[in-house]
């Protein structure tokens, strides 16, 4: 099994707590195309459906601002939000043209269908084949697994 992983912002770049519009437009932008142009090529060569692609990071943005002293409402920004984000996944036996979960109206907190971070992880190793309660790896001397004492699978997942 073969795993690449590809970061879009170096730098924080999608840390946005000042001028969020312009950061993630710029972002946004960066990496639109590329990213549509891997999954057509995966598409293409018939690899995307041994190949799974996952999008997101590890929290999203409050949905009120962040003023940071700025006057000027262009230029706010959003502070991190750990209890509402999105994730995409596509191929690798992830089931497409679904929404799993919502936020509250205000897109603060997970509402419907909430799921830690390990229950994500949790299935991506499942679809990469592997067992989260029987994966470890060494960290001080100790195994450990990548889901620590959680992770139930979001089976709605696959195909």
């Amino acid at each position: 099994m073969r795993f690449v992983e590809v970061y879009s912002g170096s730098g924080s770049g999608w840390d946005a707590h000042q001028d969020v519009n312009s950061n993630h437009t710029k972002w946004c932008r960066a990496s639109d195309r590329p990213i549509a142009g891997l999954l057509t090529d995966l598409k293409s060569r018939g690899m995307l459906k041994d190949t799974l692609v996952v999008w997101g990071g590890e929290f999203g943005r409050t949905p009120f601002a962040q003023t940071n002293g700025n006057t000027n409402r262009d230029k706010y920004g959003r502070d991190h939000n750990p209890w509402g984000f999105t994730m995409w996944m596509a191929g690798g036996g992830v089931k497409g043209g679904q929404t799993i979960g919502s936020t509250d109206e205000l897109g603060l907190r997970a509402e419907e269908e909430p799921h830690h971070v390990n229950d994500i992880h949790a299935s991506i190793l499942y679809l990469l084949g592997l067992d989260h309660l029987k994966t470890t790896y060494m960290r001080n001397g100790r195994a450990e697994r990548p889901t620590v004492t959680g992770g139930k699978l979001v089976t709605k997942l696959w195909a």
